[in-house]
């Protein structure tokens, strides 16, 4: 399990789902090629959060494909997730390590150099860096929203660990992410509200793979 190989990261959200049920999204996005899912759900009670990890994580385990819970450390342990992903307001890497242990993963959210070093100092595997474009999928604070890749640039050269982009990612602007010294992208809607989530999956790690190839190639950052 190492973030570093995820070029595409889905975060889920039945609300932008079109009525499918989250399950079907996270299928069609592994049919696709996605390296990582994170449980989101926040608007559901533990319990369905629970209930709906089971299945996701049935899929996920199947396909080898990592599972991160959002927020809820109680939830990833109870799943068997591979980790969890906190915020600034939600319990500390270092805490989130103390319960899950050595071999979980542990993300962070980091919108500045600040935050992103005290994530790496405290043990974080990775940092999901964002909004990087803006976004209407969840509430972000408006000094957050809209950071743009200068940013994610920024954290890259201040940390060791690997970022993930997020915010108002698409096929079409995941390039400069990447470019800029993400090793993935992270999405909700662009997979989630897509007419066809597996194309939109495909179409968003051929962005994320060819940009890394040209950077490989010594063409890029």
């Amino acid at each position: 399990m190492n973030p570093s190989n995820w070029r595409t990261y889905l975060v889920t959200q039945a609300s932008l789902s079109a009525d499918r049920s989250t399950p079907d999204i996270v299928r069609a996005a592994i049919d696709g090629g996605i390296d990582a899912v994170q449980l989101r759900e926040k608007d559901t009670s533990a319990r369905s959060r629970y209930e709906l990890g089971l299945e996701v994580r049935e899929l996920t385990a199947e396909a080898g494909v990592e599972l991160i819970v959002n927020d809820r450390v109680d939830i990833a342990r109870a799943i068997d997730a591979d980790g969890v992903h906190v915020g600034q307001s939600d319990l500390s890497v270092a805490v989130a390590r103390d319960l899950l242990g050595p071999d979980a993963i542990v993300g962070c959210s980091a919108s500045t150099v600040a935050d992103a070093r005290d994530a790496e100092a405290e043990g974080a595997d990775y940092l999901g860096v964002g909004a990087v474009y803006g976004t209407a999928s969840k509430d972000v604070d408006p000094d957050e929203d809209g950071i743009g890749p200068e940013r994610i640039a920024d954290i890259a050269d201040a940390v060791s660990i690997p970022i993930v982009g997020i915010g108002g990612i698409t096929a079409d602007n995941a390039a400069p992410v990447v470019e800029a010294g993400a090793a993935g992208v992270a999405v909700i809607s662009e997979i989630t509200a897509a007419a066809d989530p597996r194309a939109a999956t495909e179409s968003l790690a051929r962005a994320a793979e060819t940009t890394k190839a040209v950077d490989a190639g010594g063409n890029g950052r």
